[in-house]
C-alpha cells in the first residue's frame, strides 16, 4: 500500500511511461499459498492489458490505467466542491487550499485548477500530506484547538406531537384514549451542515403521552439531509437510544410530567440525556454510529 499511495500521487495527465509498483512479499506469498499459482501466473492469463507484470517483480500500470482508476474519485470530488460553492456562504471564496496525501497528486491539482481556477486561487502548502497529520496532533494536544464544527448529519428525536388536519399525513394517525396523534415525527436538534461550537447544548422539553408512564423511550436519528419530517423518511437511522425511568415520584404522578432532552455537539462524539424534571433522574448516551 505504501508503494501504491507513492505511485498515486506520481500520477499525472500528461505522463507517457509506465507506473512501476512493488507488491509486498506477504501478498505474494499469500496469493501462491490460497490460490496455487503466482501473481505474475494469474496477470498473463488474464485479459487485462493495462497491468503487466514486469521482469523487476513489479506490477506495471499503464499511465491510461492510472488515470482511470481515480477519475471517479476526482469527478466526485469536483461535483462535491461545485455544490459548496452553491452556497452563498461560500460563494465569494477567493482561497482554495488543497491538503491531504491526495493533494500531491497532478492528477487531481490540474482537475481542480481546470474546474476553478477562474473563481478562486488554488493553493498547495508545503508539505502538504502531512497537513492531516499535523491536525490530528494539534487536536490531540488541545482538544479546545478547535472552536467550531460543522455537523455533518441532521440530529434529532422521534415523538408524537397532536395530530393536525392538512398538516400531517393520514397514514401516521394514532388514536389512543379518545386523542389524535401524529407518530414517527422528527424533532430536528441541529440541521446538516451547521455551524456547531464546542459543546454547544441544545436542550428540548417533552410531555409523556400519558402522566402514568413508567417509563420513556427517546429514539435519537440522524440523517445526511436537513429536511427531514419523519423517522420513516428514506436515509433516516436511528443512532441511540434513551430509556428513562419515571418511577418514585413519591406519590401522586404530576399533571404534566416535563422530561428534558439534551443534545451536546462541537466535541469528537455527540451525548444525549434525558431527564425528568420531576425527580430529577437522568440517563445519558454516547451516538453509536456502528450497532445501529
Amino acid at each position: 500500500m505504501i508503494a501504491f499511495e507513492s505511485r498515486k500521487r506520481a500520477a499525472a495527465p500528461d505522463r507517457t511511461n509506465p507506473l512501476n509498483i512493488t507488491l509486498p512479499f506477504s501478498f505474494i506469498d499469500y496469493y501462491k499459498k490460497f490460490r496455487g499459482h503466482s501473481v505474475e501466473h494469474a496477470l498473463r492469463k488474464s485479459n487485462v492489458d493495462f497491468v503487466k507484470w514486469s521482469s523487476q517483480g513489479m506490477l506495471r500500470m499503464s499511465p491510461d490505467a492510472m488515470n482511470a482508476l481515480f477519475k471517479p474519485t476526482i469527478d466526485s470530488i469536483i461535483e462535491h466542491l461545485r455544490d459548496l460553492f452553491q452556497k452563498p456562504e461560500v460563494s465569494t471564496v477567493k482561497f482554495l487550499f488543497l491538503v491531504g496525501g491526495f493533494a500531491e497528486a497532478p492528477l487531481l491539482q490540474q482537475a481542480v485548477q481546470a474546474a476553478f481556477g477562474d473563481k478562486c486561487r488554488i493553493i498547495i502548502p508545503q508539505d502538504v500530506g502531512l497537513t492531516i497529520l499535523k491536525g490530528a496532533v494539534l487536536f490531540g494536544l488541545d482538544p479546545a484547538v478547535i472552536k467550531v464544527r460543522r455537523s455533518p448529519l441532521t440530529y434529532g428525536v422521534g415523538v408524537l406531537n397532536r395530530y393536525v388536519e392538512g398538516k400531517h399525513p393520514p397514514e401516521k394517525l394514532l388514536v389512543k384514549d379518545g386523542t389524535r396523534w401524529c407518530t414517527d415525527v422528527f424533532d430536528k436538534f441541529i440541521a446538516a451542515d451547521q455551524s456547531v461550537a464546542l459543546g454547544e447544548l441544545v436542550k428540548r422539553s417533552y410531555t409523556p403521552a400519558k402522566p402514568s408512564q413508567l417509563v420513556i423511550v427517546i429514539n435519537v436519528y440522524s440523517s445526511e439531509r436537513d429536511n427531514v419530517s419523519f423517522i420513516t423518511d428514506p436515509g433516516v437511522r436511528k443512532c441511540g437510544t434513551l430509556r428513562l425511568d419515571l418511577t418514585g415520584t413519591g406519590g401522586t404522578a404530576p399533571a404534566r410530567r416535563e422530561i428534558q432532552t439534551l443534545m451536546q455537539f462541537g466535541d469528537t462524539e455527540i451525548k444525549a440525556m434525558a431527564v425528568d424534571v420531576a425527580t430529577s433522574k437522568s440517563v445519558k448516551v454516547g451516538i453509536d454510529f456502528l450497532n445501529y
